[in-house]
């Protein structure tokens, strides 16, 4: 018997190998074997079965078998198949981003004990061990203050190894030790449950209705539900997946990222308790593994997670759900398969028979396209739960500011201030949003111009007044700052320039000096327990600012903020890139958002240097149709998705000049286009160099109506581009395919 493999390398090669008489009867298509490859142990799948041979050359035998049974559902397989074919990536690579590193089914959680009460006793018990063990006296004493129960924690506040002499009373029967698992104590990564007692509106019923309808019939269905914010999207979720567990299926919930929406998570907990499984980056290798194991197990029934819980070994789907199904988060870029999230769970729905909801108060203009096409199925909802109210917004000119005096470097405006002292007054809470970290984006000598950039990209240093470093935001180099001369002329006239959440934070602190603020960024907060804990904080009114960059702006529902304030609405506008109006509008929308969920009316202040530009206006008349409406028109003008399939060729290398010829060589061997395909490029990327490697690109765009299904682009990227750097001979670059990109830049 022989067998193909494929291993986690870039190449698409399978590699033959043979299967030794002991371990034929355990082979099966989906497991994973150990061989040598390259002269090195290494990991594969076996892809394929064979009789015979197909390679003529010496066959080597595998080493081990490592799985008794696939680690993958048939359909799960089917799905993996499709991200290699439609991405362009070796299936060992797709394989390796579905199983957690280093996942054994024979893992087992570490164990913990606690004590129990196993008899009853009279007091003469209890008085001849106060005598002859006090300690233990001490534990059993305890154990009946308690109940009849204690944890292991508890006992050592009683002695440093309490186990020794739990075993004596154990000996005696005084008490049961109870060993158990010790599970994923999450407890720290999402809210407090909170049970509701809710009463669905008109909008609601209409769109849980249809959902739950489609669920029963068990076939593949796509909706859009469009929910303005606050318009209770999480509830109809809750409900749909109570008929899925009804029906014996289970369900999967898509979340931009787990450790950043900790009140979702505990809202489901609430309902379904122990039935949900918690996926995301925040688990350890040991959690990963466990958890995996358990889902594969069918233990449960709910999974929530980031993009990777797409893939995770759920049974019997009956509900997919995307939250928040316009974020990028959902592309993963690196490394491969460079896929979205959302558009594999389509396919996985699709290959599964169920039914999938893409959800988000500002949709992609592609998931909004497809629903004006009828190709998904749109539920609107259009009025906020309960009687929440829309915020009241208001529009300031930071650099003229109501007196109309030219102010440029006006940070904060006396408008937003005034409006934050009337919150403070009043009790209520404010959020504001800077969608910057750091303190000071760019440090500029007025001498010689010199601006402190990253010796390995070619961006600008950005300040860092907690840590006192310069820091760049691509590879994360820091250096250490020079208060007191330039690097380059030694002049002592340095200017800090533009500003971030720690600058925003200082103002605040002085302007409202007994007043609790707290920033909420990447650079304060390192693990998911920290942001649920200054989030939890923030719910029960600990905190009375909270400043942040864009993970505040949504998926967070905190009844007491009644002001949002945007510090800069402007930032990312003037990025080179088609999407750029799309996500400043989605952010700004989002945000205004925030403000007056509860009983309390809500104001919005956006401060920015031109109040005219139509982003703004109708992100802060929140007029989401006309807005999109334009955005489509300028879309099909350009032949811009959702119009046309996007194929984005990076190209990465050390040397700008080599790389752009190779990129220049790869462009004249391509095929001539086919009709209704635009070539652009090569260019250099407006990111010119990340990480020491320059970056030029070649953009490719196949109109939608010469190429409907993207059969004709996708054949021409694989007749043209597979295995290229091989065939180029070129091993100083690096070729990265990007389909369906969400980037430009």
């Amino acid at each position: 018997m022989f067998v193909k493999i494929a291993f986690p390398i870039s190449s698409f090669q399978l590699f033959t190998y043979s299967i030794p008489e002991n371990l034929s009867n355990d082979i099966l298509i989906g497991i994973r074997v150990e061989a040598i490859l390259n002269g090195r142990k290494s990991q594969g799948i076996i892809v394929e079965i064979l009789d015979k041979p197909e390679f003529k050359g010496i066959v080597k035998p595998i080493n081990n078998i490592l799985d008794s049974n696939p680690l993958l559902t048939e359909k799960l397989w089917k799905v993996l198949k499709w991200i290699s074919q439609y991405y362009l990536t070796p299936i060992g690579q797709v394989f390796k981003a579905a199983i957690p590193t280093k996942f054994s089914l024979d893992y087992n959680p570490p164990q913990s004990w606690s004590i129990k009460i196993s008899k009853k006793y009279d007091f003469k018990d209890i008085l001849y061990l106060k005598k002859k063990a006090p300690v233990q006296y001490l534990l059993l004493n305890e154990l009946l203050n308690q109940h009849g129960f204690l944890s292991r924690e508890h006992l050592t506040l009683f002695a440093k190894n309490p186990l020794n002499i739990c075993k004596e009373l154990e000996k005696k029967k005084y008490i049961k030790i109870v060993k158990h698992d010790l599970k994923n104590n999450l407890t720290n990564l999402v809210f407090e449950p909170i049970k509701r007692n809710i009463v669905f509106n008109d909008e609601q019923k209409i769109a849980i209705k249809k959902i739950i309808s489609s669920i029963k019939i068990e076939k593949f269905k796509t909706f859009l539900l469009h929910g303005v914010t606050g318009s209770g999207k999480t509830e109809i979720y809750i409900e749909s997946i109570k008929q899925v567990l009804n029906q014996d299926k289970n369900a999967i919930i898509l979340l931009p990222e787990i450790s950043l929406t900790p009140q979702i998570a505990g809202r489901f907990q609430s309902v379904f308790g122990d039935s949900v499984a918690l996926w995301h980056s925040k688990l350890s290798k040991q959690q990963r593994a466990w958890t995996w194991k358990q889902i594969y197990l069918n233990k449960y029934k709910v999974v929530i997670g980031a993009r990777s819980a797409i893939f995770t070994p759920l049974k019997n789907i009956g509900l997919i759900v995307v939250d928040e199904e316009q974020e990028s988060t959902y592309r993963q870029e690196s490394p491969s398969p460079r896929y979205h999230a959302r558009d594999v769970a389509i396919i996985r729905a699709k290959i599964e028979g169920s039914s999938i909801i893409l959800s988000s108060a500002t949709p992609s203009l592609e998931t909004y396209h497809n629903a004006l096409n009828k190709k998904f199925e749109y539920l609107s909802l259009t009025k906020r739960y309960g009687k929440a109210k829309y915020p009241v917004v208001s529009i300031v000119n930071i650099a003229k500011e109501e007196n109309g005096n030219f102010t440029p470097n006006l940070l904060i405006s006396n408008f937003l201030i005034n409006k934050i002292k009337d919150k403070l007054l009043k009790k209520e809470q404010v959020l504001i949003l800077q969608n910057r970290r750091g303190f000071s984006p760019t440090i500029k000598c007025l001498d010689c111009g010199e601006v402190s950039m990253c010796p390995f990209c070619k961006v600008s240093l950005t300040f860092h007044s907690y840590e006192k470093k310069m820091l760049c935001h691509q590879c994360n180099h820091s250096e250490k700052i020079n208060y007191d001369n330039c690097s380059s002329c030694k002049s002592k006239r340095l200017l800090h320039i533009g500003a971030g959440t720690q600058r925003v934070e200082s103002i605040l602190n002085d302007e409202f000096p007994n007043t609790i603020i707290k920033r909420l960024d990447h650079d304060i907060v390192n693990k998911g327990s920290e942001i649920t804990a200054i989030l939890q904080d923030f719910l029960k009114n600990k905190i009375q600012i909270l400043i942040g960059t864009q993970m505040i702006a949504k998926g967070l529902d905190f009844p007491n903020v009644t002001l949002v304030g945007i510090i800069n609405a402007d930032l990312g506008m003037s990025i080179p890139d088609f999407r750029a109006g799309e996500k400043v509008f989605q952010l700004l929308y989002q945000a205004s958002g925030r403000a007056g969920r509860g009983k309390k009316p809500g104001e919005v202040v956006i401060q920015t240097y031109d109040e005219k530009n139509e982003v703004i206006q109708f992100a802060a008349k929140f007029k989401l149709k006309e807005y999109y409406n334009y955005c489509l028109k300028e879309r099909e003008e350009l032949n811009y998705p959702p119009f046309s399939w996007l194929v984005k060729i990076e190209f990465m290398g050390p040397s700008i000049d080599s790389l752009m010829a190779f990129a220049q060589q790869a462009r004249k061997k391509i095929s001539p286009a086919f009709e209704g395909l635009e070539i652009l490029g090569p260019a250099p990327c407006f990111l010119e160099k990340i990480r020491n490697n320059y970056r030029v690109q070649i953009i490719f765009k196949s109109i939608k109506l010469k190429d409907p299904n993207g059969k004709k682009i996708h054949q021409y990227i694989n007749e043209n581009f597979y295995n290229i750097s091989s065939n180029h001979n070129n091993k100083s670059s690096k070729v990265i395919i990007h389909f369906d990109p969400i980037s430009m830049i």
